[in-house]
């Protein structure tokens, strides 16, 4: 097994149980149905939705007074989410996605929204949920959405077309970033909760994917969807920096997510150069595979460190766009490298499904793309390094 990942963090007592819990529920209940869910490649483990929920793992990062865990440090959040996508990154990203769907209430809503849409997702088996903000022709530039919020009344109409949105075919409910003007570009983003079934809301057949086929994904059309206006989420044009804000914090868990990927990579990669031999010893005896599993395990050590100190940051206030972006570029490229020196190492096996190396590559590859490719995180980093600053 790999090295504990703390950090050197004295956690409390109640932190071990949450970080002992994932670890349990990846060993016992992710990892055993990871390669049937990912075989299956449309079908939702919704039964691992439904005990996931029953340990309060579904809404342990939501805040108690709407009936959550309480586990709203992001030090945390991480250090859970690397155990349990040590079990399986598409299903862990899955069972914790309804964190994604408070972000914007949290960041943007007012107290009875909260009350009223986060309590449902800490009431016995929580309804699933989605974000939807990408759209056919709008990825990384999220200010130049089309989808159109129209006032009307005491409502909004909605018409507008997301694309590749996270749990859409299982989804009872969606925060949907609109514009009110396409020509103020961020100033015109608002965001608004529907239901599903609001009248002229699809949701289309879910889509084969590369990876990670334990979330599915889909599109979701809107047309002429008449919202209530108390299910905007704050003012008028005033959601795009919630969703940034959202992204600050996402970015950081998928940093963790793919640490955790990282760690399953290594710590499956080191058990079988032990067991294979070649030329009369284990393949780990010889120099080429014991450096290629020493660099897997420098980037994965890597990953973890820069993760966790966006995530002191973030918890103490300190984060910015940025610190956040290396911590998901970091992770993310490496994991990408440490599944295919898996696979390396696997040697044909690694290409086969009968192990696991193969499916890893392919889950680590999302991680580069979500939320901000590779190039937006550059983007990001660049601006903020290339500013004149006192002392740098």
């Amino acid at each position: 097994m790999s090295r504990p990942v703390t950090d050197g963090i004295d956690l409390t007592d109640e932190q071990r149980e949450f970080v002992a819990l994932a670890k349990e529920f990846a060993a016992k209940e992710i990892r055993p149905r990871s390669r049937e869910v990912d075989e299956a490649d449309t079908v939702a483990p919704l039964d691992l939705w439904e005990k996931a929920a029953e340990v309060g793992l579904t809404g342990y990062m939501l805040p108690t007074e709407y009936g959550g865990g309480g586990v709203t440090d992001l030090v945390t959040q991480c250090l859970v989410q690397e155990e349990l996508c040590y079990g399986d990154i598409g299903i862990a990203n899955f069972l914790t996605s309804s964190g994604f769907f408070s972000e914007p209430i949290l960041h943007l809503g007012s107290e009875a929204q909260k009350k009223r849409w986060l309590s449902m997702l800490t009431d016995g088996v929580p309804p699933v949920t989605s974000v939807a903000v990408t759209e056919p022709g709008v990825g990384s530039d999220s200010a130049s959405l089309q989808t159109r919020a129209v006032r009307d009344g005491d409502h909004y109409v909605l018409n507008g077309q997301k694309t590749w949105i996270s749990n859409a075919p299982l989804s009872q409910y969606f925060v949907v970033f609109a514009t009110v003007d396409p020509t103020l570009r961020s100033r015109g983003i608002t965001a608004f909760l529907v239901e599903r079934d609001r009248e002229g809301v699809t949701v289309g057949a879910p889509m084969k994917k590369y990876g990670q086929r334990g979330t599915l994904n889909a599109e979701v059309f809107l047309e002429n969807v008449r919202v209530p206006v108390e299910n905007r989420l704050g003012d008028e044009g005033k959601a795009f920096y919630g969703l940034m804000g959202t992204f600050d914090a996402s970015r950081i868990l998928i940093g963790a997510a793919a640490t955790g990927l990282s760690r399953a990579a290594l710590d499956t990669t080191i058990a079988y150069a032990h067991e294979r031999t070649q030329f009369g010893k284990p393949i780990i005896e010889h120099q080429a595979v014991a450096f290629r599993i020493a660099d897997m395990a420098a980037r994965t050590d890597v990953s973890h460190l820069v993760t966790m100190r966006a995530a002191r940051l973030f918890d103490a206030g300190k984060s910015t766009p940025d610190i956040s972006a290396v911590a998901k570029l970091t992770a993310s490229e490496n994991t990408t490298w440490v599944c295919d020196a898996a696979l390396m190492t696997h040697g044909g096996w690694g290409y086969s499904r009968e192990y696991f190396p193969e499916k890893w590559l392919r889950d680590a590859k999302l991680e580069e793309l979500e939320e901000g490719t590779s190039d937006i995180q550059r983007l990001i980093i660049s601006r903020a390094v290339g500013k004149p600053s006192v002392g740098r």
